[in-house]
């Protein structure tokens, strides 16, 4: 009996360590291998300037997207394998359960049958350029192979860099919200709809430790709140009104860090592709900035891009109805890694798909949505003509393919042409039925399924306006050029779902553009890095709310501190510390179409709590509490969350400190000379070109610089890359 006993142990821990051992190596094995690119030889230069900023030279526009996916892997190789994964489904063996989430929405999306689709059928220069950019991403992954986080990761194809794309382009217009909300089964968010749960936070906005869900689908996925923090200021100015250049003011708000976050350089080649500018991890050209001739910068919008059907089921559940006819529901089954620990389990879930486009199955029923820009991929192509643009007909050529499926852009150019366009590739729905497209729409009827998006000649748009100025700060595009020059919302359709929202940065944006006779430099720098609330909005809902407290001890003694506020985010005023630490999630209500508000009196006792028991005070210097943190550098910011000088949010450290990870990110000031002269443009990053290389001296270079509200200069021309070069070095495949 004891022999038995033995060898039955001896069995079970057999049998243990053999499932230890598949759980840790089966998903390599499993997914499966891309075809890497074809073969060909390419080579680019790398100049460095002074500040780490990659210049990439190159005798082809392949050679530089060769030597632009190299010049990122050197300085974040590890975000990039991210992205790499996050296109191929596999993202939860990197990043667990909110990993799998990712990939959840990856099968969800179709992104690789999308990418599939339409990358063959691209121009044969685009495709060359994306086959470029992955031959470098895996040249760098050969040559450091200590370096890759994932097996069988690499190669990757130009398949792979598009099925990214078309993951992640639907959640700059927030599809997340209808997403999370329809796997949870709870209400759906629309612009007067009801609060849903979203991932919990205590009452500083830091995102609070919980058990994980037990189905990865429904977690949270980290790509759609980035992206669904997403803001940004933009200004274009004339010659007339500048008193010299035509000037464009690049404010983007994006994370510091991360899928999503800016990364500046500059590219050059003999087939005329001379821009600089900053991407995101994953692509092989800028989303933003300027060439010689002309420039543009971006800011997110949110007009209505998404459309929810109920579905009508059968008994089964695997058909619904149609014009009266049973259609089979589309089902396959997806295996979501989730890494756990040191193993990584395989998750098995079922996807579904009707003529509507996506399903999700939740407990109310089968939900499916339809979206702008749903199964194309035309924006690959258009970024890169837009890049090699020269001129404003030109340029709203390729806005007019409407392949961009969302943001507003702000545009300006040599010949002193400033324009707004609000770009999005908004379902083309019909205007004669008498249905709610912000409700959930009835999924039997297929003249509900519309194809395509609007015409460009449909959307809001100004081309050199009276004033003499544009703007955009997140807010809707009927304020935008000032009294005498916006457009009217009684222009357009209001099938078109354009939101009529505002933002503080918007309000004092308009207030000081209005107010200017002269917007030259200095004027436009104090205008940037305006740090004003004006009492509106929920900014007065706030106040309102505090004058009408009845409260006594420290309670009392917070409200009053807080009422003496002079609404200036500077770090000069006693109530400043306490203003940050209440006013965030009043605005994130705001801008997320919450109904909920947030309870003023319980918000202001977790702030002064909060004071009190880091710094043993309700009014320490706010630059105490907010802070700047890369490595060792741990410096003093500014600004609020809804303040044109934007430090939106941040995670709450172990000391209490405040530490941001989204605001002001990318800022890239540019001018072209009233007297026909060359493009000269400045730029900043929070923290340096090589944001998780700790060993590198551009890891946190920039930071004094960001803190300063200064900038540093951007090489455009070769001569000036060369005279300031730290680095010059050339790259080939082999």
């Amino acid at each position: 009996m004891r022999k038995w006993l033995v060898y039955s142990g001896f069995a079970l821990l057999v049998l243990a360590i053999g499932v230890f051992v598949a759980l840790a190596s089966w998903e390599p094995l499993f997914a499966e291998r891309a075809k890497a690119p074809p073969e060909r030889t390419y080579q680019a230069e790398i100049i460095r300037d002074e500040f780490g900023v990659p210049h990439i030279y190159g005798k082809t526009d392949a050679d530089v997207g060769f030597g632009v996916a190299i010049a990122h892997a050197e300085d974040d190789f590890s975000t990039l394998q991210d992205v790499a994964a996050m296109s191929k489904g596999r993202y939860g063996a990197i990043a667990g359960e909110d990993g799998a989430a990712v990939d959840f929405v990856y099968h969800l999306l179709d992104a690789r049958g999308t990418a599939e689709r339409n990358f063959p059928a691209m121009p044969a220069d685009t495709r060359a350029l994306f086959e470029a950019y992955a031959s470098g991403l895996n040249q760098y992954a050969r040559d450091h192979p200590e370096e890759v986080k994932l097996s069988n990761l690499f190669p990757i194809s130009g398949v792979d860099v598009a099925a990214g794309f078309a993951l992640r382009q639907p959640f700059f217009f927030g599809l997340n919200n209808v997403i999370q909300p329809l796997v949870a089964g709870d209400p759906l968010r629309r612009e007067f709809g009801e609060d849903i749960p979203g991932f919990p936070r205590d009452r500083l906005g830091n995102v609070i430790e919980t058990s994980a869900p037990a189905d990865p689908a429904v977690s949270y996925s980290p790509l759609g709140v980035e992206a669904a923090l997403a803001g940004s200021n933009a200004w274009a100015v004339a010659p007339a009104q500048t008193g010299g250049p035509t000037t464009l003011i690049s404010n983007a708000h994006q994370p510091l860090r991360g899928q999503v976050a800016w990364y500046e350089f500059s590219v050059e080649s003999e087939e005329g592709w001379h821009f600089t500018g900053a991407n995101f991890p994953g692509s092989p050209f800028p989303f933003l900035g300027h060439n010689r001739h002309l420039g543009w910068t971006n800011t997110v919008n949110r007009p209505d891009m998404v459309d929810v059907y109920k579905l009508e089921m059968n008994e089964a559940g695997d058909q619904y109805r149609l014009d009266g006819e049973w259609r089979d529901l589309d089902e396959k089954t997806v295996t979501l890694p989730v890494k756990m620990g040191p193993v990584v389990l395989p998750i098995r879930r079922t996807i579904y798909r009707s003529a509507h486009g996506p399903v999700i199955k939740n407990d109310n029923g089968f939900y499916a949505f339809r979206y702008g820009g749903i199964g194309k991929l035309d924006q690959l192509d258009a970024y890169y003509r837009l890049n090699k643009a020269v001129d404003l007909t030109e340029w709203q050529t390729q806005m007019a393919r409407m392949a961009i499926p969302s943001t507003n852009f702000i545009y300006a150019d040599k010949e002193g042409n400033i324009a707004y366009v609000y770009n999005a590739a908004i379902p083309d729905r019909p205007e004669d039925l008498n249905v709610n497209w912000r409700g959930i729409l009835p999924g039997n009827r297929s003249d509900l399924i519309w194809e395509g998006s609007v015409e460009y000649a449909e959307i809001p748009k100004l081309i050199n306006p009276a004033s003499g100025w544009l703007y955009n700060a997140n807010n809707e595009p009927f304020t935008a050029a000032g009294a005498g020059s916006d457009l009217s919302p009684e222009d357009f359709s209001p099938v078109l779902g354009i939101e009529r929202k505002q933002t503080n940065r918007s309000r004092r944006a308009y207030k000081l553009l209005s107010e200017a006779t002269l917007l030259d430099r200095a004027n436009l720098e104090r205008i940037k890095y305006d740090m004003v609330y004006e009492r509106e909005s929920y900014v007065d809902q706030m106040f309102d709310a505090l004058e009408a407290m009845d409260a006594d001890g420290k309670l009392a003694e917070a409200r009053d501190l807080l009422l003496s506020w002079d609404f200036t985010a500077d770090n000069k005023g006693a109530a400043d510390a306490l203003a940050l630490l209440m006013i965030r999630d009043f605005m994130s209500v705001e801008y997320n179409n919450i109904a909920r508000k947030p309870d003023v009196e319980e918000y202001l006792l977790n702030s002064a709590d909060h004071l009190i028991s880091h710094f043993g005070r309700l009014d320490p210097p706010m630059s105490d509490l907010l802070r700047l943190r890369q490595g060792d550098v741990d410096l003093p910011l500014d600004g609020g969350s809804d303040t044109l000088r934007a430090s939106t949010t941040w995670t709450v450290d172990d000391d209490g400190r405040l530490s941001l990870v989204h605001g002001d990110s990318f800022i890239q000031w540019v001018e072209w000379p009233a007297d026909g002269g060359r493009v000269s443009s400045r730029s900043i990053q929070p923290f340096g070109s090589a944001t998780t290389r700790p060993d590198s001296p551009h890891y946190t270079n920039q930071m004094q610089l960001y803190v300063n509200h200064q900038l540093k200069p951007v090489h455009f021309w070769r001569e000036d890359v060369i005279a300031n070069a730290s680095r010059r070095y050339t790259v080939e495949s082999n």
